[in-house]
C-alpha cells in the first residue's frame, strides 16, 4: 500500500467528471449535499447535466428513474443513510422492480462517518440493497478501485448500489490493476487463513497480513468489492485452501458481507466463518479512527482473531 490516503467519495467526484466528458448521457442528481458527496466537481464542469433535488431523497430516486427511461444514465448521490434508508421504497418499487438503469452512489457509509453519529452511520445498507432483486451491490476500498467502478457501472444496464466512504484510506492498487465486477481480488497466497474484507476494512486487513507475516503466520486477503453478485468461486477456493476464515466489514454483521459469505458456504462448502463488524448495535459519535478501534475493525483486532483461530 502507498502512504498516500484518499477518501473514496473524493475519487468518486473526480471519476464522475471524467465519465461526464466521455458520455453525454451521464446525468448527476444530488440531495443538497454536493460538497460532501463531491458531485460538485461534476456540477462545476457540466451544470446543465447536474440536478440538485434538495432535501427530498425519495423524490430524487423517482426523478432518476424517469430520466433513465429517456436514455439518460443517472448517478444519484447522497449519504448512505438517506439513500438506502430514507429512499428505500422508491429504490425498491421505482428502480429495482422495473430494472431501471440508475446508479445509486452512496457516500458516508458505516461508522467511519464519525462525529455525525449513529443516525448518520449507515450500517444496514448492504443488507437492504443486496436483498433487492436486480440490484448490483459494490463496496470499493481505494482511489483506483473507485474510479474503475464508477466507469464500469455505467456499462451495466440496471440498478447499481455503490458504497463509498468519508474516511481517507490508503491507495492499495496500481493503475494497471485488473478488476471485474463480480470477481473478488486475492491479495497474497497465504494458506494459514483468509480475511475477506470490503471497503475501508481492506486496508486494515492488509496491515494485519503484514503484521502476521512477521510472526510466521501467512494469510491471504480477499477484497470483496462486489457483494452482489458475490464471487462464490473465490469463497469456496479460499475455504478449501486455508480452512480458517474471517470476514471484516464496516457494517452490521447481520446481513452484510459476512452473511453473504456464510450463505455461499452453507450451500457450497460448509465451514466456520468468524465475522468481524458492528455487532448488531447502533454507532456512536466520535473520531472515525477511534470508532474503528472501539468496534474492533482495526488491523490489531484482525491479527488477534487470526491468532485465536490458528491456535
Amino acid at each position: 500500500m502507498k502512504e498516500e490516503k484518499k477518501a473514496t467519495r473524493q475519487s468518486y467526484g473526480e471519476a464522475l467528471e471524467k465519465l461526464g466528458e466521455e458520455n453525454n448521457n451521464i446525468v448527476v442528481l444530488d440531495a443538497d449535499l454536493a460538497g460532501a458527496t463531491k458531485t460538485n466537481i461534476f456540477a462545476k464542469k457540466f451544470p446543465e447535466r447536474f440536478f440538485d433535488m434538495g432535501i427530498a431523497e425519495a423524490n430524487m430516486m423517482g426523478v432518476a428513474a424517469g430520466m433513465s427511461t429517456c436514455g439518460k444514465i443517472p448517478y444519484v448521490s447522497t449519504f448512505a443513510a438517506f439513500a438506502a434508508g430514507r429512499a428505500y421504497d422508491q429504490i425498491r418499487s421505482s428502480i429495482c422492480y422495473p430494472k431501471l438503469n440508475v446508479k445509486i452512489c452512496a457516500t458516508h457509509s458505516g461508522i467511519t462517518v464519525g462525529e455525525d453519529g449513529a443516525t448518520h452511520q449507515m450500517i444496514e445498507d448492504i443488507s437492504l440493497m443486496r436483498t433487492l432483486p436486480n440490484m448490483t451491490v459494490m463496496s470499493v476500498c481505494d482511489d483506483i478501485e473507485t474510479k474503475w467502478a464508477v466507469k464500469e457501472i455505467s456499462k451495466i444496464n440496471g440498478p447499481v448500489y455503490l458504497r463509498l466512504a468519508r474516511l481517507a484510506t490508503p491507495i492499495i492498487y496500481e493503475e494497471n490493476q485488473k478488476f471485474e465486477i463480480g470477481k473478488a481480488i486475492q491479495i497474497g497466497d497465504g494458506t494459514d487463513a483468509t480475511i475477506f474484507a470490503t471497503g475501508v476494512t481492506v486496508a486494515e486487513a492488509i496491515k494485519a497480513k503484514e503484521i502476521l507475516a512477521n510472526r510466521g503466520i501467512n494469510i491471504r486477503v480477499v477484497d470483496v468489492h462486489t457483494i452482489k453478485p458475490i464471487d462464490k468461486e473465490m469463497i469456496v477456493k479460499s475455504a478449501k485452501e486455508t480452512k480458517r476464515l474471517i470476514s471484516v466489514e464496516d457494517h452490521n454483521i447481520i446481513g452484510g458481507l459476512g452473511s453473504a459469505i456464510s450463505e455461499v458456504l452453507t450451500d457450497e462448502y460448509p465451514c466456520k466463518l468468524v465475522r468481524l463488524g458492528i455487532n448488531d448495535v447502533f454507532g456512536k459519535s466520535g473520531n472515525a479512527v477511534e470508532l474503528m478501534e472501539y468496534f474492533g475493525l482495526t488491523s490489531e483486532k484482525i491479527v488477534q482473531s487470526v491468532i485465536d483461530i490458528c491456535s
